[in-house]
This record gives structure tokens, C-alpha cells and sequence, in this order.
């Protein structure tokens, strides 16, 4: 993956300082290029580089290494989702970290972490979420779903990734709609009111490879009827 192996001008560059490069990349906007941007280890900068990603069509986020960008607040009323503590993904972003989490601060009010929308949500939204090496916490959407990500209509992957210790009625840990793939991630000590303390697949697809989905309440995984649970 490109934005892995910016992590070498990332170290260059420093976790305090921030960088927009242009660069040929999958994820194009009109001109046929896509921002890759160095994101500062804190909260505003992390809401910053996605609503810029997100108006650009898409994006690389490199985030800074072992760095936790703590969300006090919600920076997106979700719609009909809920609010979220990162601006919905509505353009196919990638967010690419090194022992990086993004967490929900223990004081702040309940909110899921993030929000990924598809045409069933938004019309225009075409939201396509890769993560890289990096943890969501702490997420709590309360009665709503998904309480560390909720993919409502677009796609989320995730590679040597978790999601722990958050909290909705519906996929404490993750909600998905449409589809969802993990790769060497985990799904931990998440919890939901109704069913999917892990995972709840509603529709779409789950993909789980050399992934770990444990240690979830009431369970591990669920699925609307007539599907059947992913792992």
C-alpha cells in the first residue's frame, strides 16, 4: 500500500509538523491526482485532513506513529446514524498509522468514532474507508449502531487494525451495511444493548482473514435473517 511507505517521510517530517503532497494515486480528483497529507498527532488536525480529503474526492491520511488522536467531541451529527467523532467518510480515504489509535475521550458525550456513507445515505456519497495499522476505541453510539465504526452503504477495509472497547445497540464494534473486510485485525471487549457485540452484519458482506473477533457481548458476530453470522 502507498501510503505505508510514506511512513519513512513521515519520520522525516516529524510527528508536530504537517505535510500536503500531491501525488498520482487511485483515489483522483479532476486533475488526476490525490492529496496525501501528514496528519499532526491532535484532534483538530484529524478533523481537518478528512473534510479537506472528503472535498478534495478522496485522500491519504498518513497519521503520525504512536500517536492517540483523543476525540473530545462530535464533529458530525451522522445524520441518521448518530452523531460521530470524525466527519462522515464520503470520498475513498485511506488512514494509514504505526501503533496510531483514535479514541473517544472518556469525558466526552456518546458518540460512535467513525461514520462511512454510501448512496443508501447520502447521493453522492461514495464512502470507501481503509484503515492501516490503526486502532478505534472507545466509541459509544448509545441506541444508535456501530459504536466504533458504522458502515452505513460504503466499504471499510482494515489491515493489522483493531476495534475495542466500544459500545452501540446494534455492532458495539462494528455495523456494516454493505461491505466489510478485515485482514490480520481484531474486534475486542465491545459490547451492544441488542445484538453484534463485535460485529452485526445487516446486509452486504463480512470478510474476516487471520482476523480475531473475541471478547464481545452479549456476543461475537450477528446477522439480520436470513443471513448467517460471519464468524
Amino acid at each position: 500500500m502507498r501510503a505505508i511507505n510514506l511512513f519513512r517521510l513521515l519520520a522525516e517530517v516529524g510527528a508536530a509538523g504537517g505535510l500536503l503532497l500531491t501525488v498520482p494515486a487511485a483515489h483522483a480528483d479532476a486533475a488526476g491526482s490525490a492529496q496525501v497529507v501528514v496528519v499532526p498527532c491532535s484532534e483538530t488536525a484529524l478533523v481537518n485532513a478528512v473534510d479537506g480529503a472528503n472535498a478534495a474526492g478522496g485522500g491519504d491520511l498518513i497519521l503520525a506513529p504512536f500517536c492517540t488522536y483523543t476525540l473530545t467531541g462530535a464533529h458530525s451529527t451522522g445524520g441518521s446514524g448518530g452523531p460521530a467523532g470524525l466527519p462522515n467518510i464520503t470520498t475513498p480515504i485511506t488512514m494509514s498509522g504505526l501503533a496510531t489509535e483514535i479514541t473517544r475521550a472518556s469525558n466526552a458525550p456518546s458518540f460512535r468514532i467513525i461514520e462511512v456513507d454510501g448512496p443508501s445515505q447520502f447521493l453522492a456519497a461514495q464512502g470507501q474507508l481503509t484503515l492501516a495499522t490503526v486502532t478505534i476505541s472507545n466509541g459509544d453510539a448509545g441506541l444508535g449502531v456501530g459504536g466504533g465504526i458504522a458502515n452505513l452503504g460504503g466499504s471499510v477495509t482494515m489491515t493489522a487494525g483493531s476495534v475495542r472497547g466500544s459500545r452501540a445497540s446494534y455492532g458495539g464494534g462494528i455495523y456494516t451495511d454493505t461491505a466489510l473486510t478485515m485482514t490480520a485485525s481484531s474486534v475486542t471487549g465491545s459490547t451492544a444493548t441488542v445484538n453484534g457485540g463485535g460485529i452485526y452484519r445487516n446486509a452486504g458482506s463480512v470478510t474476516l482473514l487471520a482476523s480475531n473477533v473475541s471478547g464481545n457481548a452479549p456476543n461475537n458476530c450477528a446477522a439480520t435473517a436470513p443471513l448467517t453470522a460471519p464468524c
